[in-house]
């Protein structure tokens, strides 16, 4: 055996005597460096086009220039080409005020700089009701949205079905500002329709063919549900003085911390309704929830809606709501008008029970 050859072999030994622990360690370390690096970059960046736009909205009231601060801007923006390469287009720049006008320096340096990519930013920026996009902005932060998503979600008329969106603006954003980093609240995470068009029913159905259609179509249920929910039982045994009752579905919700109950319900919501769904909340705080979590929710899901009867029995103020399922998609319409009546109704009661207290 040659000199070479057992000096491989000492290598190859001491190679195979290396903690595998020391590895991982050191990787580990290299890879949270280089994930701070790119945090950084990104926050840099984000920085720098809010400086560029808030800079130019300062100097050029480009709000009242018209025609002739467009052409000054397409002059600008050429010349910053001419010294930096692509990035600075007009178009670039006309973003760029967009979101220094939207969002302020104490945003941005607080939160936004650092949690969203430039590219969210542009998208958030262009959602002129405040509300709305705090509540995207929330999520993409909260659940790492991709641009991608985001979209998607907003297509899908998400903020419109979440039941956050019935209540005052002022009220929405006081309650999404106020939540820390991290938390969701059960408004924002529950929807108040949900389009199931995907479990393919159609005509009469019963209850039974409508659980066994989710069961069988349980990743996309999920997925409409949103994101953070585990399935853990069907038909999940209540017994209670020796009488057992039947909850449809049982989820968890990482988010929330809570277990979500789920009955489904042809027809319109009863008064009925909630005092079963009282008790299976009951059971399971005592019998199934852990030290850990929060309080079990309800969610009581019926074929047909009838907001004012919801509104009426306040369910709004607890922890059993009520939504409803759609086998087809209807049109975005639909969704707004639908909303619509949602706020109307409940300005109306409240400004009775305001009249009351006083």
């Amino acid at each position: 055996m040659t000199h070479y050859e057992k000096q491989s072999m000492k290598e190859q030994r001491a190679g195979m005597e290396v903690p595998e622990s020391i590895v991982q360690g050191i990787a580990a370390i290299v890879s949270e460096a280089k994930r701070q690096t790119v945090v950084h970059v990104n926050s840099t960046l984000n920085m720098m086009y809010w400086q560029v736009g808030k800079y130019l909205v300062d100097e050029l009231h480009y709000e009242t220039y018209g025609q002739y601060g467009k052409s000054i801007l397409k002059g600008i923006a050429a010349r910053l080409t001419s010294m930096f390469g692509s990035g600075f287009t007009r178009t670039a720049l006309v973003r760029m005020m967009n979101v220094a006008q939207v969002f302020s320096y104490d945003e941005m340096c607080a939160t936004l700089s650092h949690t969203l990519t430039w590219s969210h930013l542009i998208d958030l920026a262009t959602i002129e009701n405040q509300a709305k996009r705090l509540f995207y902005q929330k999520m993409c932060i909260e659940q790492h949205w991709s641009t991608r998503q985001l979209s998607r979600q907003q297509d899908a008329m998400l903020y419109e079905r979440t039941l956050i969106a019935a209540k005052p603006e002022e009220e929405q954003i006081k309650v999404m500002t106020g939540a820390e980093k991290g938390e969701l609240t059960l408004e924002m995470v529950l929807k108040s329709s949900y389009v199931v068009d995907f479990l393919g029913l159609q005509g009469y159905y019963s209850e039974k063919d409508l659980e066994d259609a989710i069961l069988y179509q349980l990743e996309k249920f999920i997925m409409e549900l949103g994101q953070g929910f585990a399935f853990l039982e069907r038909q999940k045994r209540i017994s209670v003085d020796s009488v057992d009752y039947y909850l449809d579905l049982l989820f968890y919700h990482r988010g929330l911390n809570r277990l979500v109950a789920i009955d489904l319900k042809l027809g319109k919501f009863k008064p009925e309704y909630k005092g079963q769904m009282e008790l299976y909340l009951k059971y399971l705080q005592v019998h199934e929830q852990k030290p850990h979590e929060q309080p079990p929710i309800g969610l009581l899901l019926c074929s047909e809606g009838n907001t004012e009867h919801v509104e009426l029995m306040m369910l709004g103020e607890d922890d059993i709501k009520v939504a409803q399922y759609l086998t087809e998609l209807p049109d975005k319409q639909w969704f707004i008008d639908k909303l619509n009546r949602s706020i109307l109704i409940a300005q109306e009661n409240h400004a009775i029970s305001k009249n009351r207290s006083n």
